[in-house]
């Protein structure tokens, strides 16, 4: 699925417009937010009950769309891992996951990631840079539209792709706005969550912008020490200033805290640590989001087997900590934040148009 960007492509995206903001007048904004994000054309041309005269006017003055070139790559279990080709040709990820009563989208804030987990394939990448509040929407109208179905039909969506979203905030923020605009994707702030590695700054903003979004926080180890050892953000960032900021987040909103904690064999996933997590959750509304490791080849790191997945989950139950352990989808398609965009542009096979529907 290719884009139309020329070098004759307008240097100002209509994407990084609020609604009310969209050019027009009057009712012409209203119609314009319509296609855009209720139909998700990906023309100007198709906006059918506009002048002829504004759509051509509108087609010279901005972009529609953010992407060279997009690549859908389905799975057995019915999620789709999409790479995009960004304009400058540098590439970012997202996935697709239909469920029987939702349909979920996973997008990315940036290309790459500066917070370098040790055991996550966008960390191998390093940092390209930050995704305009356009490049973020334009993940979800793009698999929209390889989908078939309009961008609302879209109602989860999750901040969990390549990037930290808190080292993005501007634009990602701004993205979330339209995201929850009633002329926009009209979507729940409770059906978005922003996934963090704990930039405390940045969780204290968040809370006061009071947007009624989800937070979850990569945690993936209850101390410091381990911490350090795989997040190298950790050595600037302590669990305890983090947590600060964690619970003055929760204060404010009233929203339940999700922890992502993903297990890795030998380092993370000893008793002593479960019981150090639930002390940590003690008095917050907390969620633990268990996940297991999905290898990817050079990892330095290798995931605790199943059997203790299931017993560190157990174990944080007896503690009476609510937990769920998230088994990776998409698996045979490198579904993990990077596996893709971290092989060369020759070891990639796109699917035709259409594929995955």
């Amino acid at each position: 699925m290719t884009g139309q960007a020329s070098p004759e492509t307008p240097t100002k995206s209509i994407l990084e417009l609020l609604p009310e903001e969209l050019p027009g007048e009057g009712y012409r904004k209203a119609q314009i937010a319509h296609w855009l994000y209720a139909k998700g054309v990906q023309d100007f041309a198709e906006m059918t009950d506009l002048p002829k005269a504004l759509r051509e006017a509108l087609a010279r003055e901005w972009r529609l769309l953010e992407f060279s070139l997009v690549q859908a790559y389905p799975s057995q279990d019915g999620s789709v891992k999409y790479l995009f080709t960004l304009l400058d040709g540098q590439r970012t990820e997202a996935v697709y996951m239909p469920y029987q009563n939702r349909k979920t989208v996973c997008l990315s804030s940036m290309v790459g990631c500066p917070a370098g987990c040790t055991f996550c394939a966008t960390g191998a990448l390093g940092f390209g840079r930050n995704l305009t509040a356009a490049e973020i929407l334009g993940q979800l109208l793009a698999i929209a539209h390889h989908q078939g179905i309009s961008p609302r039909e879209i109602r989860n969506v999750v901040l969990m792709g390549m990037g930290e979203p808190l080292l993005n905030l501007k634009n990602v923020l701004k993205a979330i706005r339209i995201l929850l605009h009633p002329q926009g994707l009209a979507m729940s702030p409770r059906r978005i969550t922003l996934s963090t590695v704990g930039i405390p700054k940045g969780i204290y903003r968040l809370a006061e912008e009071d947007l009624g979004v989800r937070l979850a926080l990569s945690l993936h180890a209850p101390d410091d020490e381990t911490r350090k050892a795989i997040i190298p953000t950790a050595h600037r960032y302590p669990i305890a200033e983090i947590m600060e900021a964690v619970r003055h987040y929760y204060a404010k909103t009233k929203r339940r805290v999700t922890f992502e904690y993903t297990l890795l064999k030998g380092v993370n996933d000893h008793p002593w640590q479960a019981r150090l997590l639930a002390k940590l959750l003690k008095g917050l509304s907390a969620h633990v989001n268990l996940i297991p490791f999905n290898p990817w080849e050079g990892a330095p790191v290798a995931g605790t087997p199943k059997a203790g997945v299931l017993a560190f989950a157990e174990a944080l139950r007896r503690l009476g900590v609510p937990v769920s352990i998230r088994w990776s989808r998409g698996q045979d398609v490198g579904a993990a934040c990077g596996q893709l965009a971290l092989k060369t542009p020759k070891a990639l096979t796109p699917l035709p148009e259409g594929a995955g529907r």
